[in-house]
């Protein structure tokens, strides 16, 4: 029996496949102005604008949408942007940027088949906004799904840095405001105790208020329930610091002496309570609590919900700030992050052909999609509202 390296079937000619050459589109932004309560930051910056401007693209931004980020209209226009007052005119724009969600009544003036690119916030939806998605076979991609090349979601990574670090530089304001502050100096002053400072959860916003408070000269303590989490934290720190597992007895002991105390817990719906009551009236007088959960419940028993513009309340004679979207209170450095992360996928994308054939080839675009002409296609989600969803991948090939 002879053993030939061919079948008979591959022997017969077979037809030519070529690769499908791909053809650059030109994309057309809208950049609406932000409507929801507190929200300052905007998507794409002027030098991000001509950036995209320069590559033979066209970007329309709504009249004074960047100025709450300290961005003029003319900064824009220079930059190549269009200019306009009509809102629905720039959500009639074939692609849409916005840093939160939009509104039913903004979804109404959004053409059917257009791509939308903004936050989710998944825990303020409404399953009456996907059926808006639905109608109008809109494609959506959430910002805090999006993929890195590592695995790490960039979007979420950068707005906790700034929490974290932010979250530090508010309890230093808190310590010496006239009103509630016990007029301690945040920092390692010769022949002064140091500043201690408690913060709850290992993660991004954690580390990076460990950080901040550490070269502010603060004796930092961190609790954790997670020992990988807390061996991350050190070796990214690169110094010992006190790190502990959540054990009420030990985080009693270091909640009753130190200054600041900060939330930075993360749970799968709602935060877990650590620190109750109790635990809270222990504290002393004149304590900060910074509660940067707080957007997903909090993880102090005595937080509640403060805005921007009284960001603060006493109980039991701990200050609390518990202030959701704490990045947007830095303005103008969260929309420089935002912008950064957004603008290279925008190019790809664009480069690709568009962005059926960029999420083809990029499967950290294509984690970020939740909505692909009107069809739910995150799983997470579909359970959460008891929507119908299909996999993407059966979809997309």
């Amino acid at each position: 029996m002879s053993l030939t390296p061919f079948t008979k079937q591959q022997l017969i000619p077979q037809e030519e496949k070529l690769e499908i050459a791909r053809h650059k589109s030109e994309l057309f932004i809208g950049l609406p102005k932000e409507t929801s309560f507190q929200e300052r930051r905007i998507c794409l910056t002027p030098d991000a604008v001509n950036s995209l401007t320069s590559h033979g693209h066209r970007v329309m931004v709504e009249s004074g949408a960047g100025e709450a980020s300290s961005y003029s209209d003319k900064e824009y226009s220079e930059a190549g942007a269009e200019i306009t007052k009509d809102t629905k005119k720039v959500f009639g724009c074939p692609m849409l940027l916005k840093v939160e969600p939009p509104t039913l009544e903004e979804i109404e003036m959004i053409n059917p088949q257009t791509i939308i690119i903004s936050a989710i916030q998944l825990k303020t939806r409404q399953a009456n906004y996907f059926e808006a998605l639905h109608k109008k076979k809109i494609t959506a991609l959430a910002f805090e799904f999006i993929k890195d090349d590592d695995g790490t979601y960039p979007a979420v990574k950068s707005l906790s840095e700034i929490a974290g670090t932010a979250s530090v530089l508010i309890a230093a304001e808190l310590m010496i405001s006239s009103q509630s502050g016990k007029g301690l100096l945040f920092g390692n002053i010769t022949g002064v105790p140091p500043t201690e400072v408690v913060i709850l959860g290992a993660g991004s916003v954690g580390e990076f208020a460990a950080k901040t408070a550490i070269g502010l000269g603060a004796s930092v303590k961190v609790f954790d329930n997670s020992i990988t989490k807390l061996r991350r934290l050190q070796n990214h720190l690169n110094q010992r610091v006190f790190t502990s597992t959540i054990q009420p007895k030990s985080l009693l002991k270091a909640l009753r002496r130190c200054d600041v105390a900060i939330g930075a817990m993360k749970g799968r719906d709602r935060c877990p309570i650590i620190v109750n009551e109790t635990m809270v009236e222990h504290m002393k007088k004149g304590a900060v609590i910074v509660d940067v959960s707080i957007d997903t419940g909090g993880c102090f028993e005595t937080s509640e919900v403060t805005t921007h513009e009284k960001p603060t309340f006493i109980k039991h004679d701990v200050v609390h700030y518990c202030v959701p979207n704490i990045p947007s209170r830095y303005s103008k450095t969260a929309s420089l992050s935002i912008s950064n992360i957004i603008t290279p996928y925008l190019l790809q994308i664009a480069e690709d052909g568009g962005i059926e054939s960029s999420i083809r080839c990029n499967n950290g675009l294509k984690h970020g999609v939740y909505f692909y002409h009107g069809i739910l296609t995150n799983k997470a989600i579909g359970e959460w509202f008891g929507i119908p969803n299909s996999d993407i991948n059966l979809i997309v090939f």
